[in-house]
């Protein structure tokens, strides 16, 4: 099925470094042009070429010549009359003349027109640059329109470009010294409205400019809440005294979202999704953006885009948006997120002055993250870790193999250890509530869970310490845990992590934090599945009752709490994320049910978030009910299901 991008609020934009002959403005009228069809076949919407890109920026005093400026008139007018054909806009850079001044000037073109016209802000005049020797600055204009092909074209820098059939595009136009001032003129036009932010360059290429051109490009689309693209000068520039790489980039919100290969000779462009519908989210979301207003007014120009149809989305898109591809990326992650949980930790001792802690270590992976960052914390206060004690609780569906690994490790790590069978006393309890012992129904799992929390809860009443809770994020969003039980604690140490990162925290721990016999236990425990173990193990005592069995793959279920909770995305675009995120690892009826619970349960299991114990944040999801998430406990999923059933019934009908 082919995907009409507008309806998830995405554009196709596009970066251009064209081939480039300096003042063979025909020449470079064919290379954009060649370009241009080639993007416009790919779906491009909004193509950006380099500053001064139709005559060349290292003209010099060619700038000077009729025959160079007269040519360049022409070729505008005819670069924009081949747009309606496209279907797309252009941004293009050129020198152009108004009352007597030489302006440095981008121009947008759209719908067979130009729309307007905005000259640059900020001329350098240090180092290897004179633009002041040829250009006046946009201050010194004296007219808001510009003369050109009999026409009065808006010029200044207070001009938006506002696409009538995609209300959240908003594009704002800067050149190239403009984003490396202290000030930059998109901050501006970000805060008048502007989504999408053009920066034509001719950026000469010296050692370590490179990363310092891409992080000033991040940070600027993360300041303005923004799209950034940003087209830069190519190899064809004169190399007299420069070079220039062709190094064009576009960023969205501080990420980069798809860049060019420097030094190449031949044309290169390339495209990319920015998502217009998260952008305005976050702006809405981030009060500090709307508690800055433009210090002028703009002049909004309205333009017509055609639309993309597509059959899958050109972004960056992670199946585990939690956890990054690059292993030197994750273990970076898990550094930090490792020493957020450690120093929270810290800080809840000292502050409390407790020398004793209580956790409940079970084998499996969240208490045994729980564990490692208790121990780390100790080290930190400088507490023995005799003074964290570890209890296994064993039960009906305990088996060999977890009940081994918690006790080994926490002898291997000093921690005391205690193991106290909640058996007999929840046998003693179903008799007391009428329950007969044998059903596995909810009642069955939950009385073993409270059991286990009552224990622990005491224990820590007599030794004067705290309950260290082990559920983690995953678990809180799903409401996978017993309210009143593993649902609870005194300081729940990993309430901020999803389930697809622990299990690599745990590896980085077995690599970075510990070794020897430690770190073989860590590796079993990864390599064992998730289970609550609350219903009885098979006839060779394996793990029978899998999580992900009941309640599905967790990949899933964090894939669509990143999306729905950190970017707000509504139900059909999640399930146009997942379907090209999981292409051939699940069908779109195993998506549709997976999303459909995750639904129904993030809702219906609100209530258990919020009477949540302390814990630390440690990245851009949270749901904790003092800080990130406020939710009713009695909120209605019915308006996200129906939309997922519409969206479910497109794609089974459209294949």
């Amino acid at each position: 099925m082919q995907l009409k991008l507008s309806d998830y609020g995405l554009l196709r934009i596009g970066v251009a470094t064209p081939e480039l002959k300096v003042a063979d403005v025909q020449g470079n009228l064919a290379a954009m042009i060649r370009v241009a069809e080639e993007a416009s076949t790919a779906g491009c919407r909004l193509l950006t070429f380099p500053e001064l890109g139709l005559t060349g920026y290292t003209c010099g005093d060619l700038f000077y010549q009729q025959s160079l400026l007269d040519r360049v008139e022409e070729t505008v007018l005819e670069l924009a009359t081949l747009t309606r054909k496209w279907g797309m806009a252009l941004v293009v850079g050129a020198p152009v003349r108004q009352q007597g001044r030489l302006f440095n000037a981008a121009l947008f073109l759209a719908e067979g027109r130009v729309c307007g016209c905005v000259p640059k802000s900020y001329l350098p005049g240090s180092a290897e640059f004179y633009e002041e020797r040829w250009f006046a600055a946009a201050q010194d204009a004296v007219t808001e329109t510009l003369a050109l092909g009999g026409d009065a074209i808006p010029f200044g820098t207070n001009l938006l470009f506002v696409a009538e059939n995609l209300p959240d595009c908003v594009v704002g136009v800067e050149i190239c010294e403009d984003a490396w001032v202290a000030e930059p003129p998109s901050g501006q036009l970000a805060l008048a409205g502007a989504t999408v932010l053009l920066n034509l360059s001719a950026s000469p290429e010296t050692l370590a400019k490179e990363g310092y051109r891409r992080s000033l490009v991040q940070a600027q689309s993360a300041r303005c809440l923004a799209a950034y693209a940003y087209a830069s000068a190519g190899v064809g520039e004169s190399s007299t005294d420069l070079v220039f790489s062709g190094h064009s980039l576009i960023a969205e919100y501080g990420g980069v979202l798809a860049e060019t290969e420097r030094f190449r000779a031949e044309s290169q462009w390339v495209l990319a999704d920015v998502d217009l519908q998260r952008l305005q989210v976050e702006r809405r979301r981030l009060n500090s953006f709307s508690a800055a207003t433009p210090r002028q007014p703009y002049r909004r120009i309205p333009f017509a885009l055609e639309d993309t149809l597509a059959e899958t989305v050109q972004r960056p898109l992670s199946a585990t948006p939690f956890v990054p591809s690059r292993t030197e990326d994750r273990h970076r992650n898990c550094h930090e997120i490792f020493a957020i949980q450690t120093a929270a930790l810290a800080k809840r001792l000292r502050h409390t002055g407790i020398r004793s802690v209580v956790i409940g270590v079970s084998g499996g992976l969240d208490s045994t993250l729980a564990l490692l960052v208790t121990v780390k914390a100790f080290e930190q206060v400088g507490l023995p870790a005799g003074g964290i004690e570890a209890i296994t609780l064993p039960g009906f569906g305990t088996t060999d193999r977890t009940r081994s690994n918690a006790e080994e490790l926490s002898r291997l790590l000093e921690t005391s250890l205690q193991t106290i069978s909640i058996d007999p006393a929840v046998r003693q309890h179903f008799k007391d509530i009428g329950h007969d012992g044998e059903t596995p129904d909810i009642t069955y799992e939950n009385a073993q869970a409270r059991e286990r929390t009552q224990i622990l809860m005491d224990r820590a009443n007599l030794v004067g310490g705290l309950v260290i809770g082990t559920g983690d994020l995953s678990e809180l969003a799903l409401g996978w845990c017993t309210y009143n039980a593993d649902h609870m604690s005194m300081y729940g140490v990993n309430a901020g992590v999803p389930k697809t990162l622990v299990r690599y925290l745990i590896q980085w721990c077995a690599e970075a934090e510990f070794s020897g016999e430690v770190s073989r236990v860590l590796q079993d425990i990864c390599d064992t599945p998730v289970s609550p173990e609350l219903l009885p193990p098979g006839k060779d005592g394996e793990i029978m009752q899998k999580t992900e069995d009941s309640i599905g793959p967790y990949e899933l279920h964090d894939f669509f709490l990143y999306q729905i909770v950190r970017l707000h995305a509504g139900p059909a675009k999640v399930l146009m994320l997942a379907r090209q995120a999981f292409e051939g690892r699940y069908p779109l009826s195993e998506i549709v049910k997976w999303l459909r619970l995750f639904l129904r349960r993030f809702f219906s299991q609100q209530f258990k978030r919020s009477c949540l114990p302390d814990g630390p944040k440690v990245g851009s999801v949270a749901l904790s009910p003092r800080g990130d998430w406020r939710m009713p406990s009695d909120a209605s999923a019915d308006l996200w299901l129906a939309e997922l059933e519409a969206a479910e019934k497109q794609w089974s009908q459209n294949g």
